[in-house]
């Protein structure tokens, strides 16, 4: 096959932050992708409905002008959140989901939910109005292996949710586990997960091959070979409750290559090419499009994006480093390696 149209795809999570940085890097997405959940772990997080509000004023004001891209806003849920204007916000559009960061897990997320019986009355509202509750599902206490995290938030937090709210929409977000796969499978249609390229590339041994390699650590952290298998299985698969959510979050070089390096991999500039890839080597390419473009919406109850793309069979370097200003620079998924495939 040398190129393939599907209609425009979407990213159900990702990480634009702010400022310069935001400027930077929104245009790889905008340029690709019809909308992108926009994540909320700031600093400060975007809590309410107004902070919202203003996130997407300042998102809209850095796009290039000749682009349709929308971005989608999310809450940040904490203990203390406002039910109220949760509803509201989700009412007037302000949101389209809550982002459950238990405290602690990941990027940002010291404002995040330190016991999920504080936010029942939170849950219970998005239960009533089919608000999504989008979860990076683990749980952070030290007793628990990093690598025993999302299995262990699957039977000791999300089980008893779903339980409690079975009307609750729930995407289990960036799963990395053979659990994951085997919760959504067996659930019903409220329950969906994202998944993101490199966690159907990597496994933990890629980070510690030849030496430490801070530009693939990312939370949740790369898992087994077989938990690898089982979600490049679920991802090529065709089946309606997996789509396309690259977890792209860009942190400065200096930032990953320190004595405490950030967690996160940037992946957008060469993500739906990276992902093509992939379902090329399975032999899945019919099912590329659901993954992409489809399943997505369909999930959230939005339109399918009325325009398409084509990405051609073509090899390219991804370059190595990409300079945000004088003093900052970014390191993308898959520097310094050929892609084959490129959105024409």
């Amino acid at each position: 096959m040398d190129s393939i149209t599907i209609k425009r795809p979407d990213d159900w999570h990702l990480h634009i932050r702010d400022g310069k940085m935001m400027e930077a890097v929104l245009p790889y997405t905008a340029s690709v992708f019809g909308r992108a959940i926009i994540m909320p772990n700031l600093t400060p997080p975007v809590i309410t409905a107004q902070d919202a509000v203003e996130y997407h004023e300042r998102i809209m004001a850095a796009l290039p002008k000749d682009t349709q891209f929308k971005p989608l806003m999310t809450a940040y849920l904490t203990d203390n959140t406002d039910p109220d204007d949760i509803a509201k916000g989700f009412q007037e559009n302000a949101f389209v989901a809550v982002k459950l960061y238990p405290a602690h897990a990941t990027t940002n997320s010291a404002h995040g939910v330190s016991d999920i019986t504080k936010v029942d009355a939170v849950v219970k509202r998005m239960s009533e109005i089919g608000m999504p509750l989008l979860i990076h599902g683990e749980v952070t206490r030290s007793e628990v292996d990093i690598y025993d995290r999302e299995a262990v938030f699957i039977q000791e937090t999300l089980m008893p949710l779903k339980e409690k709210y079975p009307d609750l929409k729930v995407v289990l977000e960036h799963i990395t586990t053979s659990e994951a796969v085997d919760f959504v499978k067996a659930a019903d249609d409220t329950v969906a997960a994202t998944i993101t390229p490199q966690h159907i590339i990597i496994n933990r041994s890629d980070m510690f091959r030849g030496g430490i390699r801070p530009h693939l650590y990312c939370l949740p952290i790369a898992k087994r070979e077989k938990h690898r298998l089982a979600v490049r299985e679920a991802a090529v698969s065709g089946h309606k409750s997996f789509f396309l959510g690259t977890d792209s979050a860009p942190h400065p070089i200096g930032a990953k290559e320190s004595s405490c390096g950030c967690a996160g991999i940037f992946n957008v500039p060469a993500a739906i090419e990276t992902y093509l890839e992939v379902f090329e080597e399975e032999r899945k390419i019919e099912n590329f499009e659901a993954f992409a473009s489809l399943n997505g919406p369909a999930f959230y109850e939005m339109p399918v994006n009325e325009d398409s793309i084509t990405i051609v069979k073509q090899d390219w370097n991804m370059e190595n480093e990409i300079v945000i200003d004088e003093t900052t620079s970014l390191h993308p998924f898959k520097g310094g390696k050929t892609v084959t495939w490129k959105v024409q």
